[in-house]
């Protein structure tokens, strides 16, 4: 942590005053003292490389010297540690823009310093791991009618008008998911009836998307649709073998939520 607080002298304070500085029209010249731009981005610092929430930062902060010292606050010189919603606000007028700006001023200290050769850059986000969803006949059709009209815009970018013209109806599919996970909620027999239109609504959509692909499936193949070869095949390719997937998807939901039969053969 003493390596990063020396790099913290450097022009990124300054990029820091200048984001800070655009809170109020006047913040430069009027109002109240301003909580110090090198605790700003040395406390921010701090929070990110231990992974702190903003009360469990303060509190850090507030109650031990070696890490107050890091972050350029000095509680023993009655100098006033920012609170958790005080540092929450100071993060977000931190826009994309400053953000890209630190990010690119850090890769060029990395260079001076050869520690790098900054060619490329990662970029670390909020994305949590999680399951995959649980695979329910509603949520395994909604992704067979997603995957499929993914793959016909891109057919459609690439030919234009030429042949089948495509008809997205993703969002239909979508509500019709969440209308059945509603209605899965409700254990009488209203509920599961209106689970049950739902589900032939869903599938009438899916078999109406599924006919699309086949036709868009042809129609490469038949030179109807022209464009880059290379997407087009490409397509042709995804295109083929999603569409057995979704055709077993709407065979099993038949057999299951239509006859019945939770024991159908494959």
């Amino acid at each position: 942590m003493r390596h990063a607080d020396k790099a913290l002298d450097d022009a990124l304070l300054l990029l820091i005053q200048q984001e800070l500085a655009k809170r109020c029209k006047k913040s430069k010249t009027r109002g109240r003292k301003a909580t110090p731009a090198e605790v700003v981005l040395s406390m921010l610092l701090l929070k990110h490389v231990r992974d702190w929430s903003y009360a469990e930062l303060r509190n850090a902060v507030a109650g031990s010297a070696r890490q107050s010292g890091l972050s350029r606050v000095h509680p023993d010189r009655s100098e006033k540690v920012p609170d958790d919603r005080t540092m929450g606000n100071l993060a977000r007028q931190m826009g994309p823009g400053a953000d890209r700006k630190l990010h690119r001023r850090v890769v060029e200290i990395a260079q001076e310093n050869q520690i790098a050769t900054g060619r490329k850059m990662r970029m670390d986000t909020t994305v949590v791991e999680t399951d995959i969803h649980y695979p329910t006949d509603s949520t395994l059709l909604g992704d067979g009618v997603r995957v499929l009209t993914r793959i016909i815009k891109k057919v459609t970018a690439v030919a234009g008008k030429a042949g089948t013209l495509m008809r997205d109806r993703s969002r239909s599919a979508k509500l019709k998911v969440l209308a059945i996970a509603r209605a899965s909620r409700n254990k009488t027999e209203k509920g599961r009836q209106k689970m049950k239109n739902a589900y032939l609504q869903l599938l009438e959509i899916t078999s109406r998307v599924l006919r699309q692909a086949k036709k868009f499936s042809r129609e490469i193949a038949g030179g109807v649709k022209r464009g880059k070869l290379s997407v087009l095949h490409k397509a042709q390719k995804q295109l083929d073998e999603m569409i057995p997937r979704v055709q077993q998807v709407l065979r099993q939901t038949r057999e299951r939520v239509l006859r019945g039969n939770t024991q159908a053969q494959g």
